[in-house]
């Protein structure tokens, strides 16, 4: 069984490796009559697009999309609508050294293991490279949910946290990490070019909120909208993990300290907290949408890691191996607008599950 789809109502599959000639998406369940062109997808795209500062891979790609299917005269049919992105800047010849060696920390081995042969180019689908896609499909699903916004940033990188205290949402865009805090700015800079220079790498922790989200959206048990998060997010490459709300804090805490207190107000009902991230029983309560993402360092990196080698008899022997290549020294930096892609996709499809129920 192969499983490259995701969502029920609103389901979009992704398809395509790092170094093949083209990637994309096809996004079915899209209610039609919704406006949609290209122009809506680019700016996603553009935020996610490698080689715009030297602390992201150097590989160039335009990342332009292309609509095939599923729009006529500039609105949404019904239909499928099928996303390509073309590869232009492939270097297929800087991985032919470790077309026997596997990566620690990467997929390789994995892959191999499962399936008998694996794409070394890059990685084929366990690159982030397919994260294009998702980002594509997620400008879609944004369409669909209007009411909704989604913000995520760079909350953390290489275990150096931002000061919430310097909060700056205006500059989340004007610095190549994606982060809210002008003081880490200047401290990330530094941090992240000793690491690139050393060919090491460096993890992050994303943050993403979505305000706007009624409540109600979710289901109990085995539709709940912060386990359909969880899932799209531990989905994307590099993730390990994920908290909803306080997470793993709110198991620090007593009862008390835990609760979201409620009272009434114009508007029906308000809350004094939101420790459980807008989210509970699987349901969302009004309040903001909030989790956060864990990336793990790049595995590719000119760092020597001692591995295994495959011989030709189908053994295997001890080796060291250096990855050369454009590798991102942070690869959570780009993965800021994949959670945004992937809270939309989730958010658009429990808005739609919500209204077949509820109407």
């Amino acid at each position: 069984m192969s499983v490259n789809s995701f969502g029920r109502m609103l389901r979009f599959t992704t398809w395509g490796e790092s170094h093949g000639p083209a990637l994309g998406a096809v996004v079915d369940g899209c209610p039609p009559q919704i406006a949609l062109s290209e122009a809506d997808i680019q700016p996603f795209l553009d935020a996610r697009r490698p080689g715009t500062s030297r602390f992201t891979t150097q590989r160039r790609e335009p990342d332009e999309v292309r609509i095939l299917s599923g729009v006529f005269e500039g609105q949404t049919t019904g239909t499928p609508i099928s996303l390509m992105i073309e590869n232009t800047d492939q270097r297929s010849k800087d991985y032919s050294e470790i077309a026997k060696s596997y990566r620690p920390g990467h997929a390789d081995y994995a892959y191999d293991a499962k399936y008998g042969l694996r794409d070394y180019r890059g990685g084929g689908r366990s690159s982030a490279r397919e994260t294009a896609a998702r980002v594509a499909a997620g400008a879609v699903a944004r369409k669909v949910i209007p009411g909704v916004a989604i913000r995520a940033w760079v909350s953390e990188m290489g275990g150096d946290a931002i000061d919430p205290a310097n909060f700056d949402a205006s500059i989340i865009g004007d610095n190549p990490f994606f982060c809210p805090d002008p003081v880490a700015v200047e401290r990330w800079s530094a941090k992240l070019d000793i690491a690139r220079k050393a060919g090491s790498s460096l993890g992050a922790v994303v943050t993403c909120e979505a305000t706007g989200v009624p409540a109600g959206w979710g289901a109990p048990i085995y539709g709940k909208l912060d386990a359909d998060l969880a899932a799209a997010m531990m989905g994307i490459n590099a993730v390990k993990g994920i908290e909803i709300g306080d997470g793993f804090e709110a198991a620090r805490l007593s009862g008390e300290q835990n609760a979201d207190p409620m009272h009434p107000d114009a508007d029906g009902v308000s809350f004094d907290a939101n420790h459980a991230g807008g989210i509970a029983g699987g349901i969302s309560t009004g309040q903001p949408v909030r989790l956060r993402v864990a990336f793990k360092p790049t595995s590719s990196i000119m760092v020597p890691v001692p591995t295994v080698k495959k011989t030709g008899d189908g053994g295997y022997e001890s080796g060291e191996i250096v990855t050369k290549g454009r590798h991102d020294p942070c690869v959570g930096l780009r993965g800021v607008p994949v959670v945004e892609a992937m809270m939309a996709l989730v958010l658009a499809d429990h808005f739609l599950l919500h209204r077949g129920q509820c109407g």
